[in-house]
């Protein structure tokens, strides 16, 4: 069923069918006490970004100012209603994305891609560090076209910052939103419940 890992995302009839139920009923935000699921705060914005292993990718953002509530599930790919290992056989052309509700009284779209860029390395297609996959690719979602400005201004300020110190090319995907699959409740605020788990994000060097 699982076969071989590809580092290419895959044409639709080669992936996984997937399910029609949701994979679990998440509990409230582990950290926060928030829940990680709709109905959000009137007025309160979303962010899906995928960078890398999305247990470290939560982490970071929720706890930052202005952040409602965080969760990590699969999105940006084709099978519905995905399980980790299904995801993790390359075969659902899923990444492991976290989403991230927000205030924008407190903080923005923009303030928020700061530690995105600043946290994994987003030259590196399919991969961060020794994390090989299609679900490791590094993804922005956009909600409308004021956001994919936004992504692609921040983008080009970061790219420039990269060549002032002599690295490659920013291979970060910049695409529409799509339905996100809440990830099993073990991977909700993974590092909170597993202090000692594996976590490979950090500050990579540059500023933005």
């Amino acid at each position: 069923m699982f076969g071989k890992k590809t580092l290419e995302l895959l044409a639709p009839e080669e992936t996984l069918p997937g399910r029609e139920h949701a994979i679990a009923t998440p509990r409230p935000h582990a950290v926060l006490g928030t829940p990680i699921v709709p109905p959000f705060p009137a007025g309160h914005r979303e962010l899906v970004v995928g960078m890398g292993c999305f247990w470290g990718s939560e982490r970071i953002y929720w706890q930052m100012p202005g952040v409602f509530t965080t969760a990590v599930g699969y999105s940006g790919g084709v099978t519905p209603n995905p399980t980790y290992q299904e995801v993790c056989t390359g075969r659902t052309n899923h990444a492991e994305d976290v989403l991230v509700v927000y205030d924008p009284e407190v903080t923005s779209f923009e303030e928020l891609l700061v530690p995105f860029w600043e946290n994994h390395d987003p030259t590196t297609p399919m991969r961060q560090g020794n994390d090989v996959g299609t679900q490791y690719r590094s993804q922005i979602q956009v909600a409308d076209d004021a956001e994919r400005a936004a992504a692609e201004a921040s983008r080009d300020r970061y790219q420039a910052k990269l060549n002032e110190r002599g690295f490659g090319d920013i291979v970060t995907e910049i695409v529409p939103r799509s339905t996100f699959y809440w990830a099993e409740p073990e991977h909700q605020q993974y590092l909170h419940t597993n202090p000692g788990g594996y976590c490979n994000h950090g500050f990579c060097q540059v500023a933005f």
